[in-house]
This record gives C-alpha cells, structure tokens and sequence, in this order.
C-alpha cells in the first residue's frame, strides 16, 4: 500500500491555524493543556546519555499531525482495516519557555515496529514496516490516528505525545483560502504538471496551494528537496497571511474549525472558543528538525531507516532537560 506522490510537509500549514484553535479549546476546556505529572512519574522516566541525566520537560504540548493522502469527507472504513495511508507525519512541539513552534518532520516510509490492529480494533500483534501504514490499522478515525500516535512514541523512545490531528488534502485549501491566500514565489513551471499557477511572485488560491506544496513530477529537477523548499516558502506565506488575518477578523479560528470539520480526525474537543488564540498565535515559527537516518530502495518500495544514535541525541534536544 503505497502512493507515488508524498506529500512531507503538506499539513504543517493547515496546522499552524487548526493548533492554534485546537489548544485554546483545551486549555479553556480542562484547565490546562498537560496535567502535572508527579515528580516520582518525572524520575522514572530519567534517562542518562553520556553520563548527563536528562528529565523529560513538563514546559511543552506536543501535537501528532497525519496529513492522509486522501480526499473527501473523512468516513469510517467497513473492514477493521483502510487505505489511508499518513504521507505526513509529524509533531509539532509547542515550547511555553521560548514561546515558539519547533517541529520534527519523520519521513514516512520510516521502517519501525508498529501495532496491528484485528477484527473488532484490539491490538494482534505487531509488524515491522513504513510507519506510514500504522493509519491504515482500523477504521481510519479515532483507532487509526491512536495506533500511529502509539507507533511514532514507541520510534521515539517512548515521548509523550498529548494530541493528534489527521487532515485530508481538502484542508489545505480551505486553510489557505481562510487568510485570503498565500503569497509565494515560484521560480518553477508548474503548468507541466498540470498547475495554473502563474511564475513569479502570485498569490495562491484554492487548488494552487494543494499543487505548489505537493507537486513534484515534471516539476524543475523532480526532486524531494526542490518540493520541500517550495513546502517550506508556503509555510513562511501563511505565517505572514495568519497574522494579518487575525488582525482583521477575531473569528477566523471558529469559521474555519468549521469549514474544515468534515475532513479532520483529532481527540481535541470540537467546541468553538477562541479567546486564547493570542496564546499560540503569537508563538515564533522556531525550527523544523529532520528525522536522522537514511533512505533505501526495498524489495518493493523506498524505506527509510533511523540513524539510533542520532535519533536518541534529537529527542533529548527536543524533549528533554539536563537534570
């Protein structure tokens, strides 16, 4: 199970304004966005590299985001299995100390162990493949993103992940169309792949903001990292457009929340409240990190295997503290 086309960082747009809505619902909703944990619950999960000890951080809220290479309103599958694979995904690290939004790209066809899931949605098991397909274990709501959100903590050495969000490709246009388009520069061709979209500086509307950010065959040299820097403009575009939305409309997370409902899949609550939206609008856009490793060719497809002593050297800069 597998497409041609993956889009890496497609969805990291169309969060930037669903996690700003998301955690001020819950922050208002329960109080706060992570229960304290005790500090006897901190001290078991001490890890000590290179004789430092490091404590998981308590300062942060770490969001799963599946971008699922599908389109149309999302529906439960029949069988306790689907296909919709998560060509995306990523977490996105709300840092409360430095105010800001890291995020940890993983590539999708990382090779890892990941729960099965049988007939009725109980765990059978486990299997060895692309991280990509934990999704399509169960009926592709709430028990896929649950079985992904456990794959991708079990990759990263047991973090703790507080929430997820699975969109669909629709999303992304209802998302750029609701800060009145994005404005990038394109310096490639795109009408040979099939794109409207104009050379030069444009701003992008509807469909053309799906297409900058996932097209890639027949686009310039064709190659991942050429799409990535044009993911990587749109990114930077919709911060600017986001800001000056926010501006000149003080409902703009509530209109879109709902504009987007039927092609999103997440545990947040669905409850419409927006007065903590400077909390996390105001977050500086930090960094995007990589998934240390390397890609190779399979049997049948791409794979992609985790360097292990650099995988445990990004999680400790990410999600610990030296003690």
């Amino acid at each position: 199970m597998r497409k041609e086309t993956h889009s890496i960082l497609i969805v990291l747009l169309a969060f930037l304004l669903i996690a700003v809505l998301l955690f001020s619902i819950l922050q208002l909703v329960r109080g706060s966005i992570r229960p304290q944990q005790t500090e006897q619950a901190v001290a078991s999960k001490t890890v000590t590299y290179d004789g430092v000890e490091y404590f998981p951080r308590q300062d942060m809220d770490v969001l799963l985001i599946m971008g699922i290479d599908k389109f149309g309103p999302v529906e439960p599958s029949t069988s306790y299995n689907n296909d919709g694979e998560a060509d995306v995904v990523m977490l996105l690290i709300f840092d409360h100390a430095d105010a800001c939004i890291r995020v940890l790209n993983i590539d999708r066809d990382t090779m890892t162990e990941m729960p099965v899931l049988g007939i009725g949605g109980k765990q059978a098991g486990t299997v060895y493949g692309q991280l990509a397909l934990a999704q399509t274990y169960g009926s592709g709501l709430e028990d896929s993103c649950e079985n992904t959100r456990e794959a991708v903590s079990t990759l990263l050495n047991g973090v703790s992940i507080d929430y997820y969000a699975a969109l669909r490709m629709d999303a992304i246009a209802i998302l750029n169309d609701a800060v009145g388009g994005v404005q990038v520069c394109v310096d490639e061709d795109m009408s040979v792949a099939g794109s409207d979209i104009p050379m030069g500086e444009t701003t992008l509307h509807g469909q053309q903001a799906i297409d900058f950010v996932r097209f890639r065959k027949g686009v310039g040299d064709q190659l991942n990292a050429s799409r990535m820097e044009r993911q990587q403009a749109f990114i930077e575009g919709f911060f600017n457009a986001l800001r000056v939305a926010r501006e000149s409309s003080s409902d703009i997370a509530a209109r879109t929340y709902d504009a987007i409902s039927d092609y999103i899949v997440t545990d947040c609550s669905s409850t419409v409240l927006t007065s903590m939206l400077d909390r996390y609008g105001d977050y500086a856009f930090a960094d995007v990190q990589v998934l240390p490793g390397e890609s190779r060719k399979g049997e049948k497809h791409m794979e992609f295997y985790p360097d292990e002593e650099a995988l445990e050297r990004l999680v400790l800069e990410l999600f610990y503290a030296p003690k």
